[in-house]
């Protein structure tokens, strides 16, 4: 008997995949946790039956939304991620040549754990010097931050549950305040062609706090419709404008590419209201 996985990205989208061995089944106190392992994509992290990441295009995700912010600042020595409990994000930052610390803010323990069971690759970074690891309430924590951080990631599920707050002015202005003089965010922003509410939603409340947002977009296969989209508040840096004068052995993130990601096309500047 075949087990096929779907995640229905829209209410007549579904994303298909090939599953050969069911790895966690379980209900956390804030999600519903799956791991399986895939014929096409190796082992695949889904929470509230959404794909969250996945063995072979993890890369992808974690290197744009990490490289963009750090190496458009010129000295991001302090760091915090609020979510990113899979370790991907963090494992790209603790190897940043300027970074001294990273903070991990994740809510749910569980998905820590099942990173650490499952996917090696990505929790590599959870015990490296630089790391700390918090298990809070993003939400709540970063009201409690007063211009600490250069950097500030939000690698949060899709805006539903216990991440819908993530996605509010009143979000931003916290992270503002929590961030230093010349601070960045950059938080991710869903797909252009299925979550133009959310994109809107996420460009609109930066824009009303950060003097400079701007949207970046990547190829990201198991994601919906294969197109993602980020979006940077900056405090002072242009987020195109690359301050790191070296070169990271990413394995998608490239300086050409950190440029070429803002160029976008109509009907995603339209959304943001670029074409007006």
């Amino acid at each position: 008997m075949e087990l096929w996985v779907t995640e229905y990205q829209t209410p007549v989208l579904g994303f298909t995949c090939k599953a050969s061995e069911t790895l966690r089944v379980e209900q956390t106190a804030f999600q519903h946790l799956c791991v399986i392992r895939t014929e096409q994509f190796g082992r695949m992290l889904l929470l509230d039956g959404m794909v969250q990441t996945t063995e072979k295009d993890e890369y992808i995700y974690h290197e744009m939304i990490s490289m963009v912010a750090l190496n458009s600042h010129p000295l991001p020595r302090n760091v915090l991620i609020i979510g990113g409990g899979d370790g991907g994000a963090l494992r790209e930052v603790v190897r940043h040549p300027l970074v001294e610390k990273c903070t991990l803010v994740e809510i749910d323990a569980r998905v820590i754990q099942a990173s650490r069971d499952f996917f090696p690759e990505l929790s590599s970074a959870f015990e490296h010097p630089k790391a700390r690891l918090v298990i809070d309430d993003g939400i709540e924590y970063i009201k409690k931050q007063k211009k600490g951080f250069d950097v500030v990631m939000v690698d949060s599920t899709e805006p539903v549950g216990p991440a819908k707050k993530l996605f509010s002015p009143e979000f931003y202005r916290d992270v503002y305040d929590a961030l230093n003089d010349e601070g960045i965010l950059v938080v991710q922003s869903e797909s252009p062609f299925f979550n133009e509410d959310v994109i809107r939603a996420a460009y609109g409340g930066i824009n009303s706090i950060f003097p400079i947002t701007k949207l970046y977009l990547a190829s990201i296969p198991t994601y919906p419709s294969g197109l993602w989209s980020f979006t940077v508040g900056s405090k002072f840096h242009d987020p195109e404008e690359i301050k790191f004068p070296g070169n990271l052995p990413c394995k998608y993130y490239t300086k050409e590419i950190h440029q070429a990601a803002f160029k976008l096309p109509a009907f995603v500047k339209s959304i943001v209201g670029e074409n007006r």
